[in-house]
């Protein structure tokens, strides 16, 4: 039996265990409950009978009453003494409790090990007793089965209390928690019920102060912003956890004592051996051969995407080399080669849908009408990642800016550089890509199939632009790349040979092809001959044999062959160029005998030479510098003396900037141009009879001339 004395005015004697008959309450306060004592509050004029029988008390016509202790009654007001029986004992709960619906484990699922190791030291290594890991990455990586993982080796461990949430949405998070409140009785019966958010904070009270074990999985987060208020708290006792796993990379995440752990594609290892056990444990190892290995690295080394094509293999009875065929295939479409009938880990969507999951809510955040562009342009691109400054490019910026949702007059919003790596950032959060300082050439990265979908979404209409922009933005930084960042160039090969594949054809319909000469003059000389070989060809066959471009290509050509000490071929393809140049002292006489065509040959060669150096090195680079007196020296000897003093004038002014007025180069080019210009006033001249003493020396390459 309960005694409680509480209320105004009110006096207070021993109990005898008599049963009251009646109390009566006249101008009645509120009243709390202290130690769990018994409260009534708000009750006028109310009558009220107890018996020690075990009945409730029985309270009419009362007012608002707040009892805050389990199984409280609230008094207030004149009381003399009111005697309760106990309520008799509840069942005992049955523990361990799972509550929601914990993912079964993938078929050959990968233990990952090394991904096991950092999410565990991320949790040994927390100096707070908040236990909580982030599992934060792109989709279809393996986030929800890692967690997946930990509930159910928490339940071979006898956690008390394991609860699964859908976290994609806070409604749902509310209705797991305030059925978890129910299940572990976190309050009295009169207490809870009250409403979804009620029962929830009473959940969370129970977590923050029982000495249960328990763990909570928070699974698909995607509002850092709205989860914060239901975080599930500190344990006292240091004998809770959580896990949760989302696409967001928001640094909101990383607070309250979260370890955020990102999560990245299988290794090779781990890939091919899920290919390996899938097969074998449906009985088809017939279909692993030779090419599993470059399969799993065509897929991206992706989890969701391995566990479709497997799955497809094994309904079509098709080998890793034949499915490796089809999905090379540029007219096979993913959600042909990864069907949802492929989706036998219960995943629920499409590939193509899954890893696009939040782009259309990308699409409409800050800043707006940017992030579908923005997807476009990566998608071209090579997936292992691109240098940041390409975005701020002035074809990024001005594709940005037509694309962008236009305003009610339908004039385009334009944008600048900020808010274009805005747009990066914004894609980044909810995991479409990744933008990582750190990787620095590579520092932008679009996951391989991310990149095949979003072509795939992207009409016929769109692409001519992209591909036009990508091909600009690239030539940008091509063109002001240093000769000696081998970083950046390998990137920027790599990126014209994505472009390249994407493309086509199309890359030569949109003037893009200078960035696949570009690349040919950077590329090593063992693959530069087979490379310039097929340039020429598509050349050749998109913009015809005697195309100016076709030529400087056919150069280009000539010259590799000469570096791989290919004379015999270099020398052919020059020969083969004779009858289309189109230079006028070529044209000049009936008949252009082999010896000047050789010439002008040379003096087209070294223009070429000349204008790739500048636009690679700069106009005051040593090596621009030379080019540029040596094609004067041709000139020259020519007898096109116009256009050797143009050009040896403006070599002055380059080697007055880099070496200096007094410097012995500088001082050779004035002279010689000094002595040019009076020969060509006095109208008398005299061609040298061989090669004359060079003007000018920046120790650049043996062409260089003093």
């Amino acid at each position: 039996m309960r005694r409680i004395r509480k209320g105004r005015s009110s006096a207070a004697r021993e109990g005898t265990g008599e049963a009251v008959p009646s109390v009566s309450v006249s101008e009645s306060g509120d009243a709390t409950a202290v130690d769990g004592g018994d409260t009534l509050s708000g009750y006028r004029g109310s009558g009220r009978q107890a018996s020690a029988g075990g009945e409730a008390v029985r309270v009419e016509r009362s007012g608002d009453a707040v009892a805050l202790g389990a199984h409280a009654v609230a008094i207030s007001g004149h009381v003399s003494q009111v005697l309760l029986a106990a309520p008799p004992p509840s069942r005992p709960l049955d523990w361990p409790i799972r509550l929601g619906s914990v993912p079964v484990l993938a078929s050959a699922f990968q233990a990952r090990s090394a991904v096991q190791e950092r999410i565990d030291r991320a949790r040994d290594g927390h100096a707070t007793v908040v236990l909580a890991q982030v599992l934060s990455g792109g989709g279809g990586v393996g986030k929800t089965q890692l967690a997946a993982a930990y509930a159910h080796q928490a339940l071979v461990d006898g956690v008390d209390l394991v609860v699964w949430v859908d976290a994609s949405d806070i409604e749902q998070v509310l209705a797991r928690y305030a059925h978890a409140a129910h299940a572990v009785e976190a309050a009295s019966d009169r207490l809870l019920g009250k409403s979804a958010e009620s029962d929830a904070g009473l959940f969370l009270q129970w977590l923050a102060t029982t000495r249960r074990s328990w763990l909570i999985v928070l699974d698909d987060l995607t509002d850092p912003e709205a989860i914060q208020a239901w975080w599930p708290p500190s344990s006292v006792f240091g004998c809770g956890r959580v896990v949760a796993t989302t696409r967001r990379h928001d640094a909101l995440l990383s607070g309250g004592g979260r370890a955020v752990v990102d999560i990245d594609t299988y290794s090779a290892e781990e890939a091919e051996a899920y290919l390996q056990e899938r097969l074998s444990s449906a009985h088809a190892d017939h279909l692993l051969d030779a090419q599993a290995a470059v399969l799993a690295e065509t897929l991206g080394f992706l989890p969701l995407a391995l566990s479709h094509a497997a799955a497809f293999m094994v309904n079509e009875d098709v080998a890793c080399a034949e499915y490796l065929r089809r999905f090379n295939d540029s007219a096979a479409r993913l959600d042909d080669l990864l069907p949802r009938a492929a989706d036998t880990e219960g995943y629920g969507r499409q590939v193509a849908a899954a890893l696009l999951l939040s782009l259309d809510v990308a699409q409409a955040s800050e800043p707006v009408g940017l992030a579908v562009p923005v997807m476009r342009l990566a998608s071209v691109l090579d997936p292992a990642g691109h240098p940041r400054p390409l975005w701020t490019s002035d074809a990024v910026i001005h594709y940005l800016s037509t694309q962008r949702a236009t305003r009610p007059d339908g004039v385009p919003t334009p944008i600048g550089p900020a808010e274009a790596r805005a747009a990066l950032r914004l894609l980044h959060r909810y995991g479409l890509l990744t933008d990582h300082a750190q990787a620095g050439s590579r520092a932008v990265r679009l996951h391989a199939l991310t990149a095949r979908a979003v072509r795939e979404c992207t009409s016929d209409a769109a692409v001519p632009e992209v591909v036009k922009t990508a091909a600009d933005a690239l030539t940008q930084l091509c063109n002001k790349v240093s000769w000696y960042d081998h970083e950046t160039t390998a990137a920027l090969l790599t990126n014209i040979d994505s472009l390249d594949g994407c493309a086509g054809d199309l890359l030569w319909e949109v003037d893009g092809h200078y960035v696949l000469r570009w690349a040919g003059r950077r590329m090593a000389r063992g693959a530069a001959v087979p490379y310039w070989q097929r340039l020429v060809g598509t050349s050749e066959r998109q913009l015809g044999r005697g195309h100016p471009l076709t030529l400087i290509a056919r150069r280009d050509l000539a010259l590799v062959c000469f570096y791989d000490h290919r004379h015999k071929e270099a020398f052919a393809v020059l020969q083969e160029d004779f009858p289309y140049q189109d230079d006028p002292l070529v044209l000049e006489g009936p008949q252009p005998t082999a010896s000047r065509l050789k010439a002008a040959s040379a003096v087209a060669l070294l223009e070429d030479t000349v204008a790739v150096r500048q636009q690679l090195l700069g106009w005051a680079h040593p090596a621009t510098l030379t080019g540029q007196a040596n094609l004067a020296r041709l000139h020259w000897s020519q007898g096109d003396r116009a256009a050797a003093i143009g050009l040896l004038e403006h070599s002055l002014t380059g080697y007055r900037a880099t070496f200096g007025p007094r410097h012995p180069y500088t001082i050779s080019v004035d002279n010689r141009l000094r002595s040019w210009r009076e020969q060509h006033k006095r109208r008398w001249w005299r061609p040298t009879r061989g090669p004359s003493a060079p003007i000018g020396s920046a120790g650049a390459g043996g062409d260089v001339t003093r």
